[in-house]
């Protein structure tokens, strides 16, 4: 047994910060600092110059408190290489291969190989072999060990240390020897020598349960590595930010071994890690017959492995390693990584503008949830809240690489949802799945993600790819980015500190680390030294030396990517494009909607392929063929056969104006096969499996119009159903809602929701109304009646459009089709023009009439008969002015085919611009003629002029806009006031028929046109 003196080994160590400079003075910078007691990158830090050795110094003090402490030169551009000896009380040791551990960050190995003879020349490895086991004979070391080397790509190799232990590496060695390392040491602990036990006999290629001595020093044949073996660690740090430790639950983790891939964690899905854990929570171990199949084996693996919690792992960094061509060519060493570190060299990253569209909507899907859940557990609490807490948007902020994202997202269904940026407009499905995430639909692909709230940002995994975006934080505030403790401060207090430059030294899981500032400015201590941290904690403030030198992030000026078009073969079948129409115009009605002005195109889209579907004869058939696709194997051939052939002849005369969907014939069949069964189990089962066909062909018993208005009228019930209950006020409406769905507040808080968004509800219901104008509006349905009849009872002001056109159409049922109406009034004009005279009791009753004729008017405007012109004109005139009193209507023909009215008026006594009081009287006074084109205006001055209540109107109609063009000087001329040559009359006394005059009227005349459409 070897014996090491007190005083030498002492000499060796360096006891102070003074004395350890001093040492790398002498050695030469970069030096390592390094705690004999530490392990596993603790204890151990790199220093360049003199100036951070002080504080490098005790930081490693720090973390291994009491720890002897070297001083090292730096070997630059090594390898670390392991040998793994395994020895037994009988003075035999041997070597079972090498490990190559040179990728490491913080100097603690993150990927390990097995054999390291890829990497190290065969007889340069074999001397490494020969020394470590020289040395395990020398100090009489029994069990299984690890001797560490540092090896230079000029061949040479120098000691590092011995591990007296198995480290977690094993496995790899393992692996390549076909050996059980932990079985090993306990055998070797029963008194066993090397050459009794079976998997040393099996490698050195021996009989496995013989017991003769093995020649360990000159064997023949020599034990040979089995493949090749890559192993990488799972720690919970963010490689982002220089392999930072984290902490905090587990919320999943899956991983999916296979043949020659597997792996061990010590945390499951409802586990977690604390702030004084160790960081490496997982091992992943890959087997191949080469390098690179073990390389692609694990790389597979890592893709796979998903693990959703508190803290950022190093999975995607992983992958990134292992695809390098760095790695994939071997050309590396133990500070390939850290180089990569420093260069900010970042794991690869979904697509930015995926990154922004799923972080967008995971912000705004757990803001929509949390409304509806805090809104919902009020009202259980007996409370009435405003329906804005219901708010259907949020608008969303990310900022990615200094470039601010600003969205607005917004429910269109319940897993529908748009966004909008920059006036761009992206709509998109997305499912909440039982594990949290959401699997979203975009552009045809599919994508799983999920969002981690940060203090200071959000973290977006899409498909095991991970991006940031920031928060706009203040930099005067300096936070804690992860738990730990709060060691000292590097800055004293009131004192300045540069940007990015350290101001703290915090402990986290067991590693010191440092926090830094943004800007430059006076530090002031918050927290005290031995504070415990948490993530987001107030640790510093600073006063920032300018603080228009902070950067803003830039806004996002682009849009939203563009849906791409689809092919002819791609886009939906028109029973689809119904269903589709149909689901959104009732997620319409239950309150979802975009915002404006894209909700009113969209509506009006997707309204009309509402109505063309509902218009369309091939929408039964399609229907039907879907049902029967679904239901083929489960109801009897000849019943298929049947309802098939009656498709087959609605198919074949599809476009005649006698085809009939062969709803009755369908139901016919079915009812007859259902009677010709005798077992009452046969019969429920063919209803049962029927029951699809039969639902659709009741839809259809009264035509496909029948199915539009009982369609329409169901959409129109569900608007009524939730105004009617709020007529009495919202908070009345409330609590009737509470009674009537027996305290189910989900319930309760959807139908506050509808009404809430009442605007686009009300536009879906007018547009459903006028909808059915033009089909029903003559000879109306009993159904439709009572449901307009209901929408029309409605007296809350917000649902005065609805009832306006409930009640218009109810009114227009009592009158005769336009058409009969428009073939009543032309008999009328034409025999009111048939004399020789005008027989003006028959237009008489064209004004007086007590049904609407302004629609039909202007079309007689342009009526082949020129008399019917002048009359309909005249009748337009007179019927709109019955509450004034018209004292002149003059005609005159702009050219042979247009026709012109000129017409006078009073204002009645109550008209609010009427400021003179005119009473009649046994003396009427004279109305001026309105002039015509032909009159020579001088004749004008010698009239006396008009009252100042009179008003002048003009109306003429033109077939089209440059036709109007034309006259338009000369309509304007009719409306110059005449040159005065004369006094203004005296006006008459107050015993005439004209009151005193206070002031004259302003000038108030009528200009109206009609064009040819």
């Amino acid at each position: 047994m070897a014996h090491i003196p007190d005083q030498l080994y002492s000499e060796g160590c360096v006891s102070d910060a003074r004395h350890g400079m001093e040492v790398a003075e002498r050695i030469g910078y970069p030096v390592m600092i390094k705690a004999s007691a530490g392990g596993g990158g603790k204890g151990i830090r790199k220093a360049r110059n003199s100036e951070e050795f002080p504080s490098l110094f005790y930081q490693v003090q720090a973390e291994v408190p009491g720890s002897p402490v070297f001083v090292m030169k730096l070997a630059k551009n090594a390898r670390h290489i392991e040998v793994q000896i395994i020895a037994d009380e009988y003075g035999n040791a041997i070597s079972l291969f090498g490990r190559d551990c040179s990728v490491q960050r913080r100097h603690q190995k993150i990927i390990e190989e097995a054999p390291a003879t890829s990497v190290v020349d065969q007889g340069v490895f074999h001397e490494m072999e020969l020394a470590a086991i020289r040395l395990a004979k020398m100090v009489g070391y029994v069990s299984a060990g690890t001797v560490e080397y540092l090896y230079h790509d000029n061949g040479q190799f120098h000691f590092l240390e011995l591990n007296p232990r198995l480290q977690v590496e094993h496995p790899c060695t393992e692996m390549v020897a076909n050996v059980n390392l932990p079985a090993l040491q306990l055998q070797v602990g029963m008194g066993l020598p090397l050459y009794c036990i079976k998997d040393i006999r099996l490698l050195y290629k021996k009989e496995p349960f013989a017991t003769t001595s093995i020649d360990f020093d000159n064997p023949s044949p020599a034990p040979s590595p089995h493949g090749h073996v890559i192993a990488c660690r799972i720690t919970a740090e963010n490689p982002d930010e220089g392999f930072r430790p984290g902490s905090g639950t587990v919320q999943e983790l899956n991983f999916r071994s296979s043949k020659n891939v597997w792996g061990y964690f010590s945390v499951t899905a409802t586990g977690g890690l604390h702030e004084f854990a160790d960081s490496q929570f997982g091992h992943c171990f890959s087997w191949g017959e080469t390098r690179d199949i073990a390389r692609r084996n694990m790389v597979l693996a890592l893709k796979e492995l998903s693990i959703r919690g508190d803290f950022r792992t190093t999975v995607e960094y992983l992958i990134t390693l292992l695809e390098t061509d760095r790695f994939h060519s071997n050309n590396i060493d133990t500070s390939w990584l850290d180089q990569l570190i420093a260069e900010k060299v970042k794991a690869e990253r979904p697509d930015p503008m995926l990154g922004v569209i799923c972080g967008a909507l995971c912000i705004a899907e757990v803001a929509f949830r949390k409304r509806f859940a805090d809104y919902q557990a009020l009202l259980e609490r007996g409370q009435i809240m405003n329906a804005e807490m219901l708010s259907n948007k949020v608008d969303v902020d990310l900022i990615s690489d200094s470039i601010k994202y600003s969205l607005e997202v917004s429910r269109v269904h319940p897993t529908v949802y748009a966004l909008v940026m920059n006036n761009s407009l992206l709509q998109l499905e997305a499912h909440k799945m039982t594990d949290a995430s959401l699997l979203l639909s975009l552009h045809g692909s599919s994508y799983t993600t999920y969002l981690k709230g940060e203090p200071d940002g959000y973290r977006v995994v899409i498909g095991g790819k991970t991006c940031v975006f920031e928060k706009e934080n203040d930099p005067r505030v300096l936070r804690s980015n992860s738990p730990g403790k709060l060691l000292q401060y590097l800055v004293e207090d009131g004192c300045h500190v540069d940007a990015n430059k350290p101001y703290a030294e915090i402990e986290v899981m067991k590693m010191v680390t440092t926090l830094s500032t943004k800007e430059s400015g006076i530090l002031h201590h918050v927290k005290r030294p031995g504070a415990i941290l948490h993530p987001g904690m107030l640790v510093a403030r600073i006063d920032l030396d300018d603080p228009s030198h902070v950067r803003q992030a830039e806004k996002f000026l682009g849009p939203l990517p563009s849906a791409p078009k689809l092919s002819e073969s791609q886009k939906a079948k028109v029973h689809q494009r119904f269903q589709q129409a149909e689901m959104t115009l009732q997620h319409v009605m239950a309150g979802f909607a975009m915002p404006e002005p894209f909700f009113s195109v969209s509506l009006d889209e997707t309204l009309s392929s509402f109505l063309s579907g509902l218009t369309d004869p091939a929408l039964p058939l399609m229907e039907m063929q879907d049902v029967m696709s679904a239901i083929s194997s489960r109801i009897p051939t000849s019943v298929e056969n049947e309802i098939q052939t009656c498709l087959g002849r609605y198919a074949n005369n599809l476009t005649s104006v006698f085809c009939q969907f062969p709803s009755q014939q369908i139901s016919n069949i079915i009812n007859r096969h259902a009677v010709s069964l005798k077992k009452r189990s046969e019969h429920d089962q063919f209803f049962m499996n029927t029951n699809p066909v039969m639902q659709l062909v009741q839809k259809y018993r009264h035509g496909i119009r029948g199915r539009m208005r009982s369609t329409i009228i169901t959409l129109l019930n569900e608007y009524h159903r939730v105004e009617e209950i709020f007529q009495g006020g919202y908070d009345k409406g409330v609590s009737l809602l509470r009674s009537h769905h027996n305290g189910d507040m989900a319930k309760v808080a959807a139908d506050i929701f509808a009404h809430y968004y009442i605007s686009g509800r009300n536009s879906l219901a007018v547009k459903l109304i006028d909808a059915l104008k033009t089909e029903e509006s003559y000879n109306m349905k009993e159904d439709l009646k009572v449901t307009l009849s209901q929408l029309a009872s409605l007296s809350y002001h917000k649902n005065s459009k609805v009832a306006l056109a409930a009640r218009q159409m109810l009114i227009s049922a009592h009158e005769p089709p336009y058409e009969l109406r428009y073939n009543q009034v032309e008999s009328m004009f034409l025999s009111a023009i048939s004399g020789l005279s005008f027989e003006a009791d028959r237009l008489e009753q064209l004004i007086k009439s007590g049904t609407s004729i302004f629609d039909i008017l202007p079309s007689f405007f342009y009526h082949k008969n020129k008399l019917v012109r002048v009359a309909a004109l005249e009748v337009y005139v007179r019927r709109s002015y019955t509450a004034y009193d018209v004292t002149c209507v003059q005609h005159e023909m702009l050219d042979e085919n247009t026709t012109l009215v000129q017409w006078q008026f009073l204002l009645p006594t109550s008209h609010p611009n009427r400021k003179v009081a005119y009473h009649r009287g046994s003396i009427s006074l004279p109305i001026p003629k309105v002039y015509s084109l032909s009159e020579d205006l001088v004749s004008l001055s010698k009239q006396i002029s008009a009252p100042p209540c009179q008003r002048t109107g003009v109306m003429a109609a033109f077939n089209s806009f440059q036709h109007f063009k034309e006259y338009f000087s000369q309509l304007m001329d009719l409306f110059v006031p005449p040159p005065s040559t004369t006094p203004p009359a005296t006006p008459p006394s107050s015993n005439g028929d004209l009151s005193s005059i206070e002031e004259e009227d302003a000038d108030d005349n009528v200009f109206s046109v009609s064009f040819f459409n």
